[in-house]
């Protein structure tokens, strides 16, 4: 008889996940997130595809037109129609967050599971780099390090890597902490397991909930911090129609066309608040406490 045991996560998984999607869709808050962030996925997806006109295409002799049947929305200074560029906009918004959570996640996660379980040095290590970015809010690093870099997209996709990864791998750090002692984990010690399978098969399943609840709402303020990057015009450069940029385009009319500055800003609230209500939904489900 085996003297490995399946960690408390793994036991009957399946089950644990359909009670959770029902009790989600049960919670009017967490619906109401998700059917907003379905309804800007669709857009991402969709509506370049049906967008009436070319989101890049200038046009003088329309600049500043009202909504109409060609143009939705009407058209910004340079005679761009604005629903084209909100639903191209749309992809890189809500893209480049997801890419960046992926690189933070790949980084923050092995980094948070073999510091909370080797300790020693390794840990120490970790722990003072994290506590040295700590000291300056998120926002001031990443201005710093994009003004440094230069302005463009990618710098600003670098930068708020390099800083948010450790708020992933203190709080996976903790929770292995607190796991590492179990029976299960000693089992497998016992048993002969190799550290790499303790760590990814007996351990990487316990900090999947608190991640998800901690990545939802990171979500949230990723897209801020690049919009408002973008704004102060460190992130997406002209012409991109990213929503960040386009408040920043609409910003010199916005007493006499508030629109240009209300459609992205809108699209941007909606995205974010839409986050906001799903991690703070996971969070009630699963009973995770915030660790950020």
């Amino acid at each position: 008889m085996s003297l490995v045991h399946s960690p408390p996560g793994l036991q009957g998984a399946a089950g644990p996940r359909r009670s959770l999607v029902l009790r989600m869709l049960r919670d009017p808050m967490t619906v109401a997130g998700l059917f907003i962030l379905a309804l800007l996925l669709g857009l991402a997806l969709l509506g370049p595809l049906l967008v009436p006109n070319d989101p890049l295409a200038v046009n003088m002799a329309q600049r500043l037109q009202p909504p109409s049947l060609e143009y939705p929305l009407g058209t910004d200074s340079m005679g761009r129609c604005l629903f084209s560029r909100l639903a191209a906009g749309a992809q890189t918004t809500l893209g480049i967050p997801v890419m960046v959570l992926a690189m933070v996640m790949a980084i923050g996660i092995p980094a948070g599971l073999v510091a909370g379980y080797a300790g020693g040095r390794i840990d120490a290590l970790l722990m003072r780099t994290v506590d040295g970015m700590s000291v300056v809010p998120d926002f001031l690093l990443v201005i710093a390090v994009s003004g440094f870099l230069g302005p463009s997209l990618n710098n600003l996709i670098l930068s708020i890597v390099l800083i948010n990864w450790c708020g992933y791998a203190r709080l996976i750090r903790g929770i292995v902490l607190s796991e590492r002692e179990k029976d299960y984990v000693l089992a497998a010690r016992v048993a002969g397991g190799r550290v790499r399978t303790i760590l990814w098969r007996h351990l990487l399943p316990q900090v999947v909930s608190p991640v998800l609840v901690y990545a939802a709402l990171d979500m949230g303020k990723t897209i801020l911090v690049i919009s408002s990057m973008s704004y102060l015009g460190l992130g997406a450069q002209p012409p991109s129609p990213e929503w960040g940029a386009m408040l920043n385009d609409g910003r010199s009319y916005f007493q006499t066309h508030p629109e240009l500055m209300i459609y992205p800003g809108m699209a941007i609230l909606l995205v974010v608040v839409s986050f906001n209500l799903i991690g703070e939904g996971l969070r009630d489900l699963l009973d995770v406490r915030s660790r950020g």
